[in-house]
């Protein structure tokens, strides 16, 4: 396993003593959850911690417009909610335990659409892709609502969307991590040429994984396609873990790092963990 060393300048009243400080090189993943239009953080908060039981930080956000800002659905944009993916993004990548190397993000529908976008403006390791909506690009600014009454949005997800057409998909035509696209059999507003644009889109990727889900609509309305997702991302996460934890079983690396000075009586940094403090108080 890789080990990163830094020296230390050990300040005690007016003498200074060395140190090592010895640390491993990765930290553990974290998850990203970006949940559907008209839903909320509770389309995933289960699955958050079946994740978490497999040794990950998860994260699961309201979008703006959902849930405690129900008021605001009629005005909020597309715009708006990215800020709120890279703001859950940053909290996460802020987490004392999480690797910022090893991010994942999952989302459904307009959820998904959101993440394949934000892998081309933050890092991104893994993309769960469920049920994944596609936009136009036109009107990037106004209300998400809108977009349905103005851009004919039925007939454009009919047929088949090159990536370099639309802005979601030439972020997945960039992306190099890995990819799981999860459809539903009998989706009424994802149709199958989404998926196939979608899947298409990945010729980068490290690997990808394509799962169609018998039987089920768009929601996951019935209690056996709820449970065949959950089981379907389990363990796929089952299996990237396990592929990142074999990368690291490598002959011992150590990064050394700038010298850095720590004043023996004063109290630990929090600044990157400061957001956490309440939820590890718990």
């Amino acid at each position: 396993m890789q080990t990163r060393e830094r020296h230390v300048d050990i300040v005690v009243g007016t003498d200074h003593i060395d140190g090592t400080l010895v640390a491993p090189g990765q930290g553990i993943p974290g998850v990203l959850f970006v949940h559907g239009w008209g839903a909320t953080q509770q389309q995933y908060l289960a699955r958050a911690r079946d994740i978490a039981a497999l040794g990950c930080v998860c994260l699961t956000l309201d979008l703006s417009g959902h849930a405690r800002t129900h008021a605001k659905r009629e005005t909020v944009s597309r715009e708006r909610n990215l800020r709120d993916v890279l703001g859950g993004y940053e909290i996460l990548a802020a987490h004392p335990q999480v690797d910022p190397e090893a991010i994942a993000v999952v989302g459904s529908s307009y959820g998904g659409y959101l993440a394949a976008v934000l892998t081309e403006m933050r890092n991104v390791r893994w993309l769960g892709l469920r049920v994944p909506a596609l936009y136009r690009d036109a009107g990037w600014e106004l209300p998400k609502l809108q977009l349905h009454r103005e851009q004919d949005l039925v007939t454009y997800r009919r047929g088949f969307v090159p990536a370099a057409e639309n802005r979601a998909l030439r972020a997945c035509a960039r992306f190099r991590g890995d990819v799981l696209v999860v459809e539903s059999e009998r989706d009424d507003i994802v149709p199958p040429p989404v998926i196939a644009s979608y899947r298409a889109a990945f010729t980068q990727a490290h690997s990808l994984t394509y799962r169609c889900i018998k039987g089920a609509d768009h929601a996951l309305s019935s209690d056996a396609s709820q449970r065949e997702y959950t089981a379907l991302l389990v363990q796929w996460f089952t299996e990237m873990l396990a592929a990142a934890r074999r990368d690291l079983r490598e002959p011992p690396q150590t990064i050394v790092a700038e010298p850095q000075r720590v004043l023996a009586t004063a109290e630990p940094s929090r600044e990157s963990a400061e957001r956490w403090r309440e939820s590890d108080e718990r």
